[in-house]
């Protein structure tokens, strides 16, 4: 049994919680693997491929796949560097304070909730609650997987940048506009950056996603489709488009292109206690 700690840089409130359940595991005889932030907030080595402690390197992705379960501590930010890393692992996030519609666990019960977390995958009796990402696609390329949205922009926003965006939901066109960007967001990420947006919230237990023109000209208002659709943008009259995947490495894309945005394989896959997400969203206010 291995278990991959992911605390909140910066927070010494997030490195004493990392701290006391690296000591409980160990107690337990639980190895424990280190992203390299925390590792040096805690003084101990580095177990972890690289530098996957550097949310802008490559090596973050799939680092923590061969442990068993991987725990974020701090706020939904932290959870999306830590699910970049986890892949398919099954996930706990512990809450300190922010939103956290995906961490459920308050910092008090964290050492408890991951010991019984960690019993309950030993004994293969743990239950799995799944959160979908998107990916997006373009040739040969192919973005990071997304847990809150996949974003494609102009060169810029504002007046005089975008591009003209034309957007299609499986085939059928649903809008032609000139606009800042269009963002696609699962309901995990309808709170976050779609919810800036004048995005609409939708449940997580909602399985679909949202399509949400930025700043358009004469465009639609956002829509919200089935989770297996496949949503694809045609950008123009730009120099470039640029995707972007939950805030994260920007990637430039010559047009006229066609991004295609769709459910990725592997889920975000969560254990542990469940957020209360109307309680969760009263913190937005």
């Amino acid at each position: 049994m291995e278990v991959g700690l992911v605390a909140q840089r910066d927070n010494s409130r997030a490195v004493g919680v990392a701290e006391s359940i690296n000591d409980a595991l160990a107690d337990d005889g639980v190895s424990t693997r280190l992203d390299a932030a925390t590792a040096a907030a805690l003084g101990e080595p580095t177990m972890t491929a690289d530098t996957v402690g550097d949310a802008a390197a490559s090596s973050d992705v799939g680092a923590f796949e061969a442990c068993d379960l991987v725990v974020s501590i701090g706020g939904d930010g932290t959870f999306l560097f830590a699910a970049r890393a986890a892949g398919g692992t099954p996930m706990l996030g512990v809450n300190l304070g922010e939103v956290g519609f995906l961490n459920a666990v308050s910092p008090e019960n964290a050492v408890a909730a991951v010991r019984e977390a960690v019993d309950a995958i030993e004994a293969d009796s743990h239950e799995i609650r799944e959160a979908p990402r998107l990916t997006a696609q373009c040739g040969s390329f192919e973005s990071i997987p997304a847990v809150n949205e996949i974003v494609v922009t102009g060169p810029r926003r504002g007046p005089g940048g975008g591009a003209t965006f034309r957007v299609t939901i499986d085939g059928s066109e649903y809008t032609q506009s000139h606009a800042d960007g269009v963002m696609i967001a699962t309901p995990t990420g309808s709170t976050a950056y779609n919810l800036s947006e004048d995005g609409p919230i939708v449940h997580p237990s909602i399985g679909a996603l949202i399509v949400n023109e930025m700043c358009s000209v004469d465009g639609m208002p956002p829509l919200v489709v089935g989770g297996d659709c496949e949503v694809t943008v045609a950008v123009d009259n730009a120099d470039y488009a640029v995707v972007v995947s939950d805030g994260r490495r920007p990637h430039e894309i010559e047009t006229p292109a066609e991004i295609t945005v769709s459910r990725a394989e592997t889920p975000v896959r969560l254990v542990g206690p469940v957020a209360d997400f109307f309680a969760a969203l009263d913190k937005l206010s």
